[in-house]
């Protein structure tokens, strides 16, 4: 059976961004990727200048009717991005809403921002928020381990089964050079015993500001989460090494463009995505999950 992804996001003419970013590692892991450009800008807003048209929530309800007269709006997967605009947001619950009824066992991961809280976060079966963004969404700081898996216990209860921190304030074990990244899974199964699985990794750091890898890390983690349902640990590994290969490729490119002793400019540091087919097909595991809790019931 194939897999067919939605995905609602921003676009950029050039560069990686949003659906930029998104797409083609879906396309190379074999999903079929319809995709809705909720803005579409000459290039991301990190640049000294960019141009360019948002969707209006009236426009992608016309784009999603004309999927649904055609019978074709049957979806495994739902993929959003951030989006600034109340009416153009409730209109993406009202399509999720629609399309869960049609396909109840549907899958909406999340890259969220607090104005999601009440109206996504409960559709959502995947969270990827890094620390400022979870700590907005529960109300709650985190300054140790154990707040963090408090916190994601509380986005648990909010909707979604799989929770990753993507970066965290936390201190690594292995030094100042390293980013704690935290992941709890909680499934019930049909039969409704529980699996829940807690797990920490310790991502090295990259002297250099990316544009569009969130959208990339929210993208993996569905496609390895797909393939890997039950096993939090081998999604995350994937997910994180992924990540690491792309940026270490960019960051190598970008520092040889700018030359020794100048700092890259935000055309360098564009994503190395199609450069990176063969890591995103099959990456070599270069972060360890370490598993804290696993548990049946």
């Amino acid at each position: 059976m194939e897999c067919r992804v939605l995905s609602i996001q921003s676009h950029v003419v050039r560069g990686y961004v949003g659906n930029k970013s998104a797409t083609f590692p879906l396309q190379v892991l074999g999903f079929e990727v319809d995709s809705i450009n909720s803005v579409q800008f000459s290039n991301h807003t990190g640049y000294a200048h960019w141009k360019g048209q948002v969707l209006t929530a009236d426009e992608l309800n016309v784009l999603y009717e004309g999927i649904k007269l055609n019978k074709v709006n049957h979806y495994d997967y739902i993929l959003t991005g951030y989006s600034r605009d109340t009416s153009f947001l409730e209109t993406v619950v009202d399509i999720i809403q629609e399309l869960k009824k049609a396909n109840p066992s549907l899958y909406v991961p999340e890259n969220l921002l607090p104005v999601y809280r009440d109206k996504v976060v409960p559709l959502a079966d995947i969270l990827t928020p890094n620390q400022f963004e979870a700590e907005l969404l529960t109300g709650r700081k985190v300054n140790t381990q154990e707040d963090a898996f408090e916190v994601m216990d509380l986005l648990h209860k909010m909707g979604p089964e799989t929770v990753v921190l993507t970066s965290s304030d936390l201190p690594s074990k292995k030094g100042d050079q390293f980013l704690v990244a935290l992941g709890s899974q909680k499934i019930v199964k049909p039969d409704g015993s529980k699996t829940s699985q807690k797990i920490c990794m310790d991502i090295p750091k990259v002297d250099a500001v990316f544009v569009g890898t969130g959208d990339l890390f929210a993208a993996m983690l569905l496609a390895w989460t797909h393939h890997h349902p039950k096993d939090l640990k081998a999604a995350c590994e994937k997910t994180v090494s992924v990540m690491h290969h792309v940026i270490k490729r960019t960051i190598t490119y970008a520092n040889e463009m700018a030359g020794p002793g100048k700092r890259p400019s935000p055309a360098q540091l564009e994503l190395r995505m199609v450069q990176s087919k063969a890591d995103i097909e099959n990456p070599a595991i270069v972060v360890e999950a370490k598993v804290l809790h696993k548990s049946s019931q």
